[in-house]
């Protein structure tokens, strides 16, 4: 029985986990943990307010998973997050074998750093170069509007 990574992002509620990023990982983890999952790389998504509300909530914290797990216990815990009352969605997808380094590459970046790094993208060396690159990328007719 071999093992396959997955991506799964959970949404939980804001106002029954009190924003506690501590207590949403647990949550995650805890179901993962119990179908025999490997967590590989989890993090922190974001909060904010939702779209529409979802089981009466207006806000959600997303949390994002890598993991390892044997087929079939992605049905197992679907359902599991089904029926527990701080998991308002989940979204779990299996990863292509070949995208798997380049994915963990990037996603191990991002908690290292303060920003998300693509692989093959460089840096600008300097603020009239970046304006250059923003200026190519830019459609004919739009205007890029500088911050302060």
């Amino acid at each position: 029985m071999s093992e396959t990574v997955y991506e799964g992002m959970f949404l939980l509620s804001s106002q029954k986990l009190h924003s506690n990023w501590d207590r949403a990982a647990e949550i995650v983890h805890s179901i993962l943990d119990r179908f025999g999952c490997e967590i590989v790389l989890s993090r922190p998504w974001e909060e904010r307010r939702l779209a529409y509300p979802i089981k009466k909530q207006r806000r959600g914290m997303y949390y994002l998973v890598y993991f390892k797990a044997p087929p079939e216990a992605i049905s197992k815990i679907e359902h599991e997050c089904n029926i527990n009352d701080a998991i308002l969605r989940q979204l779990i997808l299996k990863l292509h074998p070949k995208l798997v380094e380049g994915i963990m590459a990037q996603a191990q970046a991002y908690i290292g750093g303060d920003e998300y790094r693509f692989e093959g993208v460089e840096e600008a060396e300097s603020e009239e170069e970046a304006a250059e690159v923003a200026e190519e990328e830019t459609p004919e007719g739009e205007t890029v509007e500088e911050e302060a």
